[in-house]
């Protein structure tokens, strides 16, 4: 197996993407190609040692989160992420990993990679931790303009996705609105429910915003405009109540001591709060995996992200969701 890597992708690169490659370096029958700019991931990866199993393609551009997606896409041919994702796509990869620009790495994965034939809309798939464990988000901000029956694909997408890989053997589906009952939310709400509830999903109906954090469904599913709002809130969410109960405890020495004697469980709650225990998120719905890492990953998001590629491609994601689309269109064909 080949996972190509952006190296010159996120604030932390290319140091944080070398010391994430030589971490998983050890792992076997499993070779990792970093691209960028030679000389300085030479230097980088130099400090942790030679390694058998991962070599460096040279790419000298650098795609910046400031940059038009489409533009940068088409006109930087030598940059990190179009080698990469060129590499992809031409079979010289299994899988690709990027923390860079999202708007970049998503089209790259779109005009590059390409699209699953009978998928309409590939989505950006975040998993968020919850009171119940993880839940999967989709879209978290690829897709603003949906129909409905792209938030069905979602639906079907994140469903594989948290049976095959989070082990969830009937996962919930719930559909974001603003109110729980049938009948509540926009026009692109109202006209999705009766969708999900006619396809073969364990659909649990209309969810609020508050449901996501307490686990009622397993796949939360939304338009990307939605989802990213979601998204940015709770990571806020955790920043600020992570700020404040740092304070709290740093106000005297009885707090201090509170502090230490409930250390272990903060630890803990601290772990299903952090964002590099997940990896990236995948865009689902492209013929290769495509990982995106966040931005600011340190080495421990990018070993995350890795492994999170190295897993989604031995579970073969893509070929079980050409199965299901499959399936879907028998359906459909059979109801005419």
């Amino acid at each position: 197996m080949r996972i190509v890597i952006d190296a010159m992708g996120g604030d932390n690169a290319p140091g944080a993407v070398c010391e994430a490659a030589a971490k998983c370096s050890r792992i076997p029958d499993v070779e990792l190609v970093l691209v960028g700019r030679e000389a300085e991931v030479r230097a980088e990866l130099d400090g942790y040692g030679t390694f058998d199993n991962i070599s460096i393609k040279n790419a000298d551009e650098i795609i910046t989160n400031n940059e038009e997606p489409v533009k940068a896409i088409k006109t930087k041919k030598n940059s990190s992420l179009v080698v990469a994702a060129e590499m992809l796509s031409k079979g010289d990869g299994d899988a690709l990993v990027s923390c860079g620009s999202t708007g970049a790495i998503l089209t790259a994965a779109l005009l590059i990679v390409g699209r699953i034939k009978g998928i309409k809309r590939p989505a950006l798939a975040t998993l968020l931790p919850s009171e119940k464990g993880p839940v999967i988000l989709m879209d978290s901000g690829a897709n603003t303009g949906c129909k409905p029956e792209n938030l069905v694909q979602f639906a079907i997408m994140g469903n594989i996705y948290m049976r095959d890989y989070i082990d969830i053997k009937s996962p919930r589906v719930g559909l974001i609105s603003n109110g729980e009952e049938e009948g509540k939310g926009n026009a692109l709400v109202k006209e999705t429910y009766p969708l999900l509830k006619d396809a073969d999903l364990n659909f649990i109906g209309n969810i609020e915003g508050r449901d996501v954090m307490y686990g009622k469904a397993d796949v939360i599913v939304c338009d990307g405009f939605v989802g990213n709002v979601i998204l940015k809130s709770i990571e806020g969410m955790a920043a600020v109540f992570g700020n404040a109960l740092k304070k709290i405890f740093l106000k005297n020495i009885f707090t201090k001591l509170g502090a230490l004697l409930t250390k272990k469980g903060i630890t803990e709650f601290k772990k299903t709060m952090d964002y590099r225990e997940y990896g990236g998120a995948p865009f689902l719905g492209v013929k290769k995996p495509v990982i995106k890492g966040h931005g600011s990953s340190d080495a421990k998001a990018v070993t995350a992200a890795i492994n999170q590629a190295i897993v989604f491609t031995r579970k073969n994601y893509e070929a079980t969701l050409i199965k299901e689309l499959a399936k879907t269109e028998k359906g459909e064909n059979d109801d005419e």
